[in-house]
């Protein structure tokens, strides 16, 4: 009797416990859908600044990154074993009319999270963007020079070289351009409002310029969660579909996928404005944003979607039957499909 309630503290004793993720800017697209991604497998706490928001299952607080004694009692009180920064401007419009707005939470935001980051032995991971290159129709590496066209994509590079030249425990992901659902209602996605306006019959001019891939932010999710289960640190990898698209040509796809009509679908052009610097003469024809994916699907050993393979999961995902047999959940040696 005595050896059995011995033994029975001994495997309570063992049970692993869970590691704790903190979340900066819970609020956002990117940052709630990692959230729910995560809960599940981790004890999950997000932070917001203004934009209340309640996610079953975590733990949301308020929190200002430019205060760095913030960012410090958040760090301090949970001791995270991971941080990911999703706060920050992530419009290419919105950071070119507020340029200082831009710069402070896309970089001095992510500057206070990676010092402390470093104090309480928290890895941390950074969200960037494949814009941090000027669209030239190549394939990009990730060993090549930043040279973007916008303030977006500047702040992102800046925050890129920070934290790899001070941080001793990180990963970043560049991502090509995320779709999905949001959780604040006032505050749609452009894929909420793509899917609103197609609901209700309305013809969509789609950007037939700007070039990129096109993910689920769940894969954004599946890739994270592998690196941490393989312990990944101080790399930078490249996340984005196999080929690249316009808009108007995920548009396209998207009807293949969904089931919608094509003709609802005609070419246009969204604004990219650039930096004051950057001549218009520039960027006269289209702008490719072609990430290579090697070194992540290497390292991984996964096989990453195309647009249209991305899209059926993303129907899958959201109700919808499944096109396919079998969709990655994301084990090694895989086809994410």
């Amino acid at each position: 009797m005595v050896i059995g309630r011995k033994t029975k503290i001994v495997e309570e004793e063992e049970e692993p416990k869970r590691k704790t993720i903190v979340i900066f800017g819970v609020s956002s697209f990117i940052g709630s859908n990692l959230a729910e991604f995560f809960k599940k497998d981790y004890k999950v706490v997000g932070t917001y600044h203004k934009n209340s928001v309640r996610v079953p299952g975590i733990l949301t607080i308020p929190c200002d990154v430019l205060a760095k004694e913030e960012v410090q009692l958040i760090l301090f009180a949970f001791k995270p074993d991971f941080v990911i920064y999703c706060a920050g401007v992530s419009s290419v419009y919105d950071c070119h009319k507020n340029e200082d707005r831009a710069d402070a939470l896309n970089t001095s935001g992510l500057f206070n999270v990676a010092e402390y980051c470093q104090r309480y032995k928290a890895q941390i991971c950074y969200i960037s963007s494949s814009f941090i290159f000027a669209g030239q129709k190549k394939p990009y590496f990730e060993m090549d020079i930043p040279d973007s066209l916008t303030n977006y994509g500047k702040t992102q590079a800046a925050a890129e070289f920070y934290i790899q030249k001070t941080s001793l425990n990180y990963v970043i992901f560049r991502c090509s351009r995320l779709y999905g659902r949001g959780i604040v209602a006032q505050r749609p996605t452009w894929f909420q409002n793509f899917q609103r306006k197609i609901s209700q019959n309305k013809s969509l001019a789609m950007d037939d310029f700007i070039n990129t891939g096109f993910m689920d932010v769940y894969y954004l999710g599946l890739i994270i969660k592998m690196c941490i289960d393989k312990k990944v640190s101080n790399r930078l990898f490249q996340v984005s579909s196999r080929d690249i698209s316009t808009l108007h040509g995920f548009s396209k796809y998207y009807a293949e996928v969904f089931g919608v009509g094509k003709d609802l679908f005609t070419k246009g052009r969204w604004s990219f404005p650039l930096n004051q610097t950057q001549s218009t003469t520039q960027v006269e024809d289209k702008l490719y944003f072609k990430m290579d994916t090697a070194n992540l699907e290497g390292f991984l050993n996964i096989e990453l979607p195309t647009i249209k393979e991305s899209l059926e999961f993303t129907y899958s995902r959201l109700g919808g039957q499944s096109l396919k047999k079998s969709h990655s959940q994301g084990s090694e040696g895989i086809k994410f499909i």
